[in-house]
């Protein structure tokens, strides 16, 4: 029975709860230029309290050069800052804004386009595009070598390769047949624990995906799948469990629910967001909705620390250098 007590819903669910909401973009653009740029050096060198450690050498003497917010090395004398080799190295944005970014990047259930950050924001649709990706690629550090146990539920759901209809009737292509198709499809499989982790891989169809469940899913596991021939590999190596969806969504006990809510998530992004994930960006995307789900009961500034902190543990981007280097 739900107890009603001041007014509010003791039964009420987190994500509306004021325990969700623990940082607002009103409280970071009234931090301050000084204060975000502390929150950086905290996030960069939490085992020093944000006191700066030479990136060269390790030695955690060092002077401040408060005119250009850099640091130079008592041992060594290189001269950094505090993102110097990390994601956000070579920035052009102030960390009021840097943060601010954040903050709207976690906000969003389904995502934020990128056009949205940029009008937020006003910058170049280009930087928001570029500083949206390194923050995914910084999320995927996390996943890096992640292994699962427990219960595994896996699924896999095809994007890209639309082929659009001719307008006549007759001159129109069955598009269900492998001959008609554009060859652009790919398929994400997500591997998910029961109340855990997840882990997302893009391949080009449902079986190639069995190669990364050897590497990342415990032998011990039990595997929830349904009755896709792509998984009858599966047998072989763990306990498998299947279910057909032409007939029930649960037999037993036995379901891919928890992938099913991925993918969920994922095609709202899809449709309602981005709309366009397919292609090579298809892994960063699906990468991030799978940090959503793991992280959907975690307070939003808890979230905002996270992407920080992994921001400022991840190296320099090899992928995403081009755009951010150009001026407005």
């Amino acid at each position: 029975m739900r107890c009603i007590s001041n007014g509010y819903d003791d039964m009420q669910h987190f994500l509306l709860s004021a325990q969700a909401r623990t940082i607002s973009l009103k409280a970071v653009f009234s931090m301050g230029e000084d204060k975000a740029y502390r929150t950086f050096c905290e996030m960069r060198w939490p085992e020093t309290e944000g006191e700066a450690v030479c990136p060269r050498c390790g030695c955690v003497e060092t002077y401040n050069i408060t005119s250009r917010r850099k640091f130079k090395c008592v041992a060594c004398h290189h001269q950094f800052s505090v993102t110097s080799g990390t994601i956000f190295a070579s920035r052009k944005m102030s960390f009021t804004d840097l943060l601010a970014a954040i903050v709207i990047f976690v906000n969003g259930a389904k995502g934020v386009s990128s056009l949205q950050l940029s009008r937020d924001l006003d910058c170049q649709y280009k930087t928001a595009f570029v500083l949206t990706h390194k923050l995914r690629e910084a999320m995927a550090k996390e996943m890096a070598g992640r292994q699962l146990d427990g219960t595994v539920e896996i699924d896999g759901a095809y994007f890209g390769g639309y082929s659009k209809p001719e307008n006549r009737k007759e001159d129109r292509k069955d598009r269900r047949l492998k001959m008609n198709l554009t060859g652009k499809r790919q398929c994400v499989v997500i591997m998910r624990e029961r109340n855990g982790k997840s882990l997302p891989f893009v391949v080009k169809n449902e079986g190639d995906a069995v190669p990364y469940v050897r590497d990342h899913v415990g032998t011990l596991a039990t595997i929830c799948a349904d009755e896709g021939a792509g998984w009858d590999a599966l047998h072989a190596g763990w306990e498998t469990k299947r279910v057909n969806h032409s007939v029930a969504f649960m037999d037993k006990g036995v379901c891919t629910n928890q992938a099913e809510s991925y993918f969920s998530r994922l095609r709202r992004m899809e449709v309602g967001t981005h709309h366009h994930i397919a292609g090579p960006y298809l892994y960063a995307y699906a990468g991030e909705a799978s940090w959503r789900e793991d992280n959907r009961r975690v307070a939003n500034g808890g979230q905002a620390a996270m992407v920080t902190a992994a921001a400022m543990a991840s190296r320099v981007s090899r992928q995403w250098k081009g755009y951010w280097q150009k001026t407005r």
